[in-house]
């Protein structure tokens, strides 16, 4: 049987603020994020499975990148928690804000990088991760392949 790449897209709104940087996007500021999920695997072959014919139920890679990505990162405003952004982030939470802290600077990289380390913990045994794209706006995406992180 074959290699088969799926692919499923996902969209999420979110805000951000690059702490130190030098340009613009050292304001708080948000993006439409498009996030494409590409996993790689056989057809599952037994006749008498119900997902006969399918690499992954795309429900069931829905279901991943949801939980460990959409709905965390959605409406939420991403700092890096080790700048004095932490102070502001305290203070959008204290104020009903959704804050999101994490240990990188939240570029699309670093983004897409935490991102497929929480899919391939997920997949299935049979299924691996083969590439991410995130688009941060209609011109600029950072993607992540398997191949080069090997």
């Amino acid at each position: 049987m074959s290699f088969i790449r799926i692919t499923k897209q996902f969209s999420f709104e979110t805000g951000h603020a690059l702490y130190g940087y030098d340009g613009k996007c050292k304001n708080v500021h948000g993006h439409s994020y498009k996030l494409s999920v590409t996993v790689i695997g056989k057809p599952i072959s037994d006749i008498k499975n119900v997902k006969y014919g399918m690499v992954i139920d795309f429900g069931d890679l829905k279901k991943i990148v949801k939980e460990d990505i959409v709905n965390v990162f959605d409406h939420a405003t991403v700092f890096n928690k080790n700048t004095p952004h932490v102070e502001l982030a305290k203070e959008l939470e204290n104020r009903g804000h959704n804050v999101l802290l994490v240990d990188y600077q939240p570029t699309s990289e670093m983004m897409v990088i935490d991102f497929a380390k929480k899919i391939k913990r997920r997949l299935p045994e049979n299924i691996e991760l083969h590439s991410l794209k995130l688009q941060e706006t209609d011109s600029s995406f950072a993607e992540w392949y398997a191949y080069d992180n090997i």
